[in-house]
């Protein structure tokens, strides 16, 4: 069984939970929709992966933890030439020992202004 973590971020209009606690672990998932009106948040790579981070972290606090709990990274991205910004901005908010990560080229993300979702997972054991 889980919990929904409150976040204070927007909500979906889709039937799901930006972020879960289930025991220990965390499961979240992130756009970069603004947290308080839920309206994509327009703009380059580097835009849209910072506001998705940011919300991450949102997420990670409003949880009970930080984004040093992260242990692994799915990044769905809509453009390979993105790789490089996307890198630049996610080192912005990761530093060593990076979590695992894969990330993936898509075809297209929530109606076509969305240029970049993640799935992160954590863990707050101790």
């Amino acid at each position: 069984m889980f919990t929904v973590v409150e976040t204070g971020i927007a909500r979906s209009k889709a039937p799901v939970n930006g972020t879960v606690r289930a025991g220990d672990r965390i499961h979240t998932t992130h756009i970069p929709k603004d947290p308080k009106t839920g309206a994509i948040v327009e703009g380059d790579m580097t835009v849209q992966m910072r506001r998705t981070l940011e919300n991450l972290k949102i997420s990670m606090e409003a949880a009970g933890g930080s984004l040093r709990d992260v242990v692994q990274v799915l990044i769905f991205i809509t453009d390979s030439s993105d790789f490089d910004a996307m890198n630049k901005a996610y080192v912005e908010y990761f530093s060593e020992p990076y979590p695992t990560r894969a990330t993936v080229v898509v075809k297209e993300l929530i109606g076509g202004k969305t240029r970049v979702e993640i799935q992160a997972q954590a863990w707050l054991g101790k």
